[in-house]
């Protein structure tokens, strides 16, 4: 669970695919327990004393109002360029392994263009690593390099305005190297008042933010937070919090 993604050898990567399902299992299982100790009912008087009818006005057989349970829309923006593609699918098999924790998952893989996944995703004969979504999905529009701004824009312009609403936490995998490009701070800004939260998982260590082309402080401020995720850990620390 320590390893990280970007140093990782192959060997252990291949364990670390094979700790995804278990590890998402037992964090289901911890947020299931926690939200039955959460779930403190009121008295309704009105159904108990309704109730109490068929025992002569007794009230043997309280009645309690329970708060719904609210679970998250989840919309995911995932980065498959280079090394960070690798990152991207543990994210993604996590969280859909943890699928019943929200109430529905929308996903989308991106480089310089982005595509929609999430009926690919949903077929669980299919393999969820980055070479496998890069070949199948229409991610590449120029020429290969990540462009955040232009993704952003095209992400807003064909799904985001009309589906991101109150109940929908985005999350966004990449490094925040964008080459140079332009930012699109403005299409980030208008993401974040539109969904309930924006966050942003970075695989890379936090001493390399903000070095060459990353521009993480740069989309920090449109965040809700910004994260370190190196590894399965910190992963799974992260989607116990969301959840």
């Amino acid at each position: 669970e320590d390893v990280d993604f970007l140093a990782a050898s192959p060997a252990e990567l291949r364990q670390m695919r094979a700790a995804i399902r278990p590890l998402a299992r037992k964090l289901a299982a911890r947020m299931a327990q926690r939200r039955r100790l959460r779930r403190h009912g009121r008295l309704d008087a009105r159904r108990t004393i309704r109730r109490s009818l068929a025992a002569g006005g007794v009230p043997l057989d309280p009645a309690f109002r329970y708060p719904r349970v609210s679970r998250p829309d989840l919309f995911l923006l995932c980065d498959i360029s280079g090394s960070v593609g690798e990152f991207a699918s543990f994210t993604l098999a996590l969280l859909y392994a943890m699928n019943e924790e929200f109430s529905r998952i929308r996903s989308f893989v991106f480089v310089d263009g982005i595509d929609e996944v999430t009926g690919a995703l949903e077929d669980r004969a299919l393999a969820l690593d980055a070479a496998h979504l890069l070949a199948r999905a229409h991610v590449v529009w120029a020429d290969g390099h990540s462009d955040y701004g232009r993704v952003f824009a095209r992400f807003w312009s064909t799904c985001g305005h009309a589906a991101v609403g109150p109940k929908t936490t985005v999350i966004i995998t990449g490094d925040a190297r964008n080459n140079y490009r332009d930012a699109g701070v403005e299409v980030l800004r208008a993401i974040k008042e539109q969904a309930r939260r924006v966050y942003w998982l970075n695989p890379e260590p936090r001493s390399n933010w903000d070095t060459t082309d990353s521009i993480m402080s740069t989309y920090a401020p449109y965040c809700d937070g910004v994260f370190e995720a190196r590894t399965l850990r910190q992963l799974a620390d992260f989607a116990r919090g969301i959840a």
